[in-house]
């Protein structure tokens, strides 16, 4: 049954590859790194689904709220925003899956606020991926504040990095080295203000959110 749901998403994910190619030539890199995104994102959604503890999701939601509710707090200073750290938190203490749902989430949910669009599943994918590498090295984040500061300055990057080399595709059809590093330069002032804004709520909130956390996970034995 694996196998044959596999099958199915693979097909899937070829023929709307495939139709956008054919309907949106001008723009099918666009078209194509949108269902990819999405495509990737969507292994994280089945998976989580099937098994979770019910007190698991209930700290999900929560987590997500508190990153969407703090996305919409700070919107008068772009750039400086909560979801990273809170998102890496989530991934710190119930894993890589609740760390890639929480980061999914709170993109698509905030940008009901903010505007969806074609941006929204890149933005998914990468604060999903944020919490992925997160839960991946859980054990050393929840141990060491050096590493904590390093990876929160490191997502800041990673998060423009990835998010810039979708807006030349969306922009030019294709990838353009000198827009892509126009763009970088360009977005210099708020890649630092994320950066630092992801380094401060980390130290904020890495301590006071755990021990929360640890308590839930004690009592509920997840």
């Amino acid at each position: 049954m694996k196998r044959i749901k596999k099958i199915v998403a693979f097909s899937i994910a070829l023929a709307a590859l495939s139709i956008g190619f054919f309907l949106f030539e001008e723009q099918k890199y666009t078209w194509g790194s949108l269902v990819i995104a999405i495509m990737a994102c969507l292994p994280f959604f089945v998976k989580y689904e099937n098994g979770r503890n019910a007190a698991e999701i209930v700290v999900i939601a929560i987590m997500t709220s508190i990153a969407v509710l703090g996305r919409i707090i700070f919107v008068a200073v772009p750039g400086f925003k909560p979801v990273t750290a809170v998102v890496v938190i989530t991934a710190m203490y119930f894993g890589a899956h609740a760390g890639f749902i929480t980061g999914a989430l709170a993109a698509l949910v905030s940008n009901f606020y903010f505007g969806q669009g074609p941006w929204t599943p890149i933005q998914m994918l990468v604060w999903g991926l944020i919490g992925l590498l997160s839960g991946i090295i859980a054990l050393p984040l929840k141990k060491s504040l050096v590493l904590r500061v390093l990876f929160g300055a490191f997502s800041g990057v990673l998060y423009t990095l990835i998010i810039e080399l979708w807006t030349v595709i969306w922009l030019d059809g294709y990838f353009n080295i000198r827009r892509y590093l126009t763009l970088l330069v360009s977005s210099g002032w708020f890649t630092l203000m994320y950066l630092v804004s992801n380094v401060v709520f980390l130290l904020l909130l890495a301590k006071p959110i755990g021990k929360k956390l640890e308590r839930i996970i004690t009592k509920y034995g997840l």
